[in-house]
């Protein structure tokens, strides 16, 4: 039987008077807007839906829908969680913020039991996994653990810098992007975790079941240039890098790059490293390359030209897969979508 482990809404609560006055004074007094609380509810940028099911039914958190919490009892929960939840700074979730999801909870009926969770551990997998799921980092970051494990790939990570990353997120998070060369700022869509909850050895078995069994993911990514339109047709540039560290991220081996072209359009030229032709998959027309090695900071460049340029409804785009790192059991799951050429 299933046992929820994240008693976020537990009573007593701090008194609301001691924790208005804590959290800025005057939060028990703002009025709530349920529509622009049903905003911040859906948005995937804060992911409340991931554990708490998209009407509030609860899932692998509590249910919320119905229960008549008011303002400083959401703003309480977030900002000092009892169970393993993160807790959640301002520039997350605001006294406002917190009024309007207060009221948006107002609006809806409560459950007569919560739904399923999003991901549940399976018999077999390692412990790593099932402590990645039964901790509740799978219900946001899945079961292949993608997004944290590009990060960790970025940089191969090490276990210090990924306990720093957990406990400290809201502030280590702009760190990793500056060490990854970006500037410090933009969205922060996780809280900190507690380290007396979220204890360091469930994390070395979360590190290292990443680390070693399904591997730190390499951060292959690729950009389509906008057609350049010529006598033979329209071609195209695709600039494919591993976006980690130069001298620390890990090595992607066996690069595949795949293109599908669009309908009845054909490919007159082709180049760059690698260049396999093209094949019939799935009932499409694909053109492909092998990269046999793209280390942190590579930048490789291929071109196609084709018959006529894509369109809104059928563009040129396509994925990228490698070989390794991989799994030590099965296949690799690993993907990277291209995004279609600009129109």
């Amino acid at each position: 039987m299933k046992k929820l482990v994240v008693a976020l809404f537990a009573l007593p609560l701090m008194s609301s008077a001691a924790f208005a006055a804590q959290a800025g004074g005057g939060a028990a007094a703002l009025v709530g807007n349920a529509a622009n609380g049903k905003t911040y509810w859906e948005s995937p940028q804060h992911a409340c839906q991931n554990c708490h099911g998209p009407l509030g039914q609860g899932a692998f958190g509590p249910d919320l829908a119905g229960r008549g919490l008011n303002t400083v009892q959401v703003l309480r929960a977030v900002r000092q969680p009892w169970g393993i939840m993160p807790r959640f700074v301002g520039s997350q979730l605001s006294g406002q913020q917190a009024a309007d999801v207060a009221a948006y909870f107002a609006t809806l009926p409560k459950n007569a039991q919560p739904g399923p969770w999003r991901v549940e551990a399976k018999a077999g997998d390692p412990p790593g996994l099932r402590r990645l799921v039964n901790l509740g980092c799978a219900q946001c970051h899945s079961a292949l653990f993608q997004g944290p494990r590009g990060n960790m790939g970025a940089i191969n990570m090490t276990f210090d810098e990924f306990e720093n990353l957990v406990y400290n997120h809201t502030t280590a998070i702009h760190q990793l992007r500056v060490l990854r060369g970006g500037q410090a700022g933009g969205n922060v869509d996780m809280g900190n975790y507690n380290r007396e909850r979220v204890t360091p050895a469930s994390l070395r078995q979360i590190y290292f079941w990443a680390r070693d069994d399904i591997g730190f993911r390499a951060p292959m990514a690729a950009r389509i240039s906008k057609a350049e339109m010529g006598p033979t047709g329209a071609s195209y540039t695709v600039d494919v890098t591993n976006a980690g560290l130069a001298g620390r991220g890990v090595i992607a081996g066996g690069v595949n790059v795949t293109l599908n072209i669009p309908a009845d359009t054909n490919v007159v030229a082709a180049g760059g490293p690698g260049y396999q032709g093209t094949s019939m998959q799935n009932g499409k027309m694909v053109a492909s390359w092998q990269i046999v090695r793209s280390a942190p900071g590579d930048h490789n460049t291929l071109t196609i030209t084709l018959s006529k340029a894509g369109t809104a409804a059928d563009n040129l785009a396509g994925n990228i897969k490698w070989a390794s790192p991989a799994p030590k059991q099965g296949p690799s799951a690993d993907v990277v979508n291209i995004a279609a050429a600009p129109l």
